[in-house]
């Protein structure tokens, strides 16, 4: 099976977000239409942990979907040979998301995401978060291509 792999340059050329609001740092394991592995080192420098929380940062879930959201771009991205930054993918829904364990500065987040279906422009994915061999997030969402 072939695998791919993108580096945080790579992925700027895939992809439109940008500091603060790419949260990503490598893409691994890519194998088109089927599945790939974010990668997102946590440190203590996150702007958001100014916020939440200052005493005990933790990673928002929300902010742990858009990371499995932005993997699962990377994803069709690589797939349907798109290097173009203006193309979207955008989340159509959410479902499914439990959060089991708080994620904090020091962890890498694998991003374990797999396509259940795709049609036309819409996709639908599972994804994982994983620190030290544990599942402490999870959820199931759609995308489509937009323009």
């Amino acid at each position: 099976m072939n695998t791919d792999t993108c580096n945080i340059d790579e992925i700027k050329g895939l992809i439109p977000h940008r500091y603060p609001f790419l949260l990503i740092d490598k893409v691994i394991d890519i194998v088109k239409n089927q599945s790939a592995t974010g990668i997102k080192n946590v440190t203590v420098n996150e702007p958001y942990f100014t916020g939440h929380f200052p005493s005990s940062p933790v990673v928002p879930g929300v902010l742990q979907i858009e990371s499995m959201a932005q993997t699962a771009a990377v994803l069709v991205a690589k797939s349907l040979n798109i290097s173009d930054t203006t193309a979207l993918v955008l989340l159509t829904t959410i479902d499914k998301a439990k959060f089991r364990k708080p994620v904090v500065p020091g962890d890498v987040m694998l991003l374990s995401i797999s396509v259940q279906k795709m049609r036309n422009k819409l996709w639908k994915f599972k994804g994982e978060v994983i620190v030290d061999s544990q599942r402490v997030s999870e959820c199931e969402f759609s995308a489509m291509m937009g323009v």
